[in-house]
């Protein structure tokens, strides 16, 4: 059984003193690859170097709407950079978030409509915060795929079933995370009971978002397979059929290799 983390902040500090030791256990427990998303333009070379560790790490570079007061004009061009140098296998984090009243909502669409263009040029799947701007991430989306095609996840999704089905038909697949573990939610967990598989990606968020059984504690990858077996259950199929087909869907967005070494 293979399993890919598509959304992990393992480039931490919360790691740095057991992170050889948590891809040991990954190993044993079928978790075979790890997306590393990006925050802040301090944080890329950081990314970057522990992305060289291990070919089973893969970075994406952007900028989170949550640190917006980190970021710069300058950091768009910047981004550019570092997408044609370092060629990761996607863009972001970026995206929209109207759940902190601090953040400017105009920056933050400035920003992630800059995103939406590098994802176009360079034909590379977003990685997409949308923490209560779903609509508004999904105006953006439509304006843009009227023009070309755009792919991506919506990471952690919680939208509703109608959200749901506008983002697939648009390309995109729905990041399934530690919230599917807390049967308090039901909206959510109805919602990924009736999507197709074939459009879901497991994710652990760690160090945040822990799961049901591992709640007040820091999140970690080796949590993923308690994320895949809620979301089999929930769905009545296998571990082994969620693992298959979760894992083939990480592979064809990212474009990463087939093989299990």
């Amino acid at each position: 059984m293979r399993l890919i983390d598509t959304h992990c902040h393992f480039d931490e500090p919360d790691f740095a003193d057991d992170r050889s030791l948590l891809v040991d256990k990954m190993s044993t427990l079928g978790v075979s690859d790890l997306i590393f998303p990006a925050v802040s333009a301090n944080h890329w070379p950081r990314l970057r170097d522990i992305c060289t560790m291990s070919p089973r790490f893969h970075a994406t570079y952007g900028l989170h709407p949550v640190y917006l007061a980190e970021h710069t004009p300058a950091d768009s061009v910047s981004l550019r950079h570092w997408l044609e140098q370092e060629q990761p296998v996607a863009i972001g984090e970026c995206g929209l978030d109207f759940y902190l009243p601090e953040l400017d909502v105009v920056q933050q669409e400035t920003l992630f409509i800059a995103h939406l263009i590098l994802a176009r040029e360079f034909e590379l799947p977003l990685i997409i915060h949308a923490r209560r701007s779903l609509d508004c991430v999904l105006k953006h989306i439509r304006r843009f795929s009227n023009k070309k095609n755009l792919g991506g996840v919506i990471h952690s999704f919680a939208g509703s079933q109608q959200q749901a089905d506008t983002l697939i038909k648009l390309g995109f697949y729905l990041g399934v995370g530690g919230t599917v573990t807390y049967p308090r939610a039901q909206r959510l967990r109805q919602v990924l009971a009736n999507v197709p598989l074939e459009r879901l990606l497991l994710e652990t968020d760690a160090p945040d978002q822990p799961d049901s059984a591992w709640r007040g504690k820091r999140n970690d990858p080796t949590r993923l397979p308690v994320i895949a077996a809620s979301l089999a259950e929930l769905r009545g199929e296998s571990l082994e059929h969620i693992a298959e087909v979760t894992t083939a869907n990480a592979l064809h967005l990212f474009k990463l290799q087939h093989e299990i070494l």
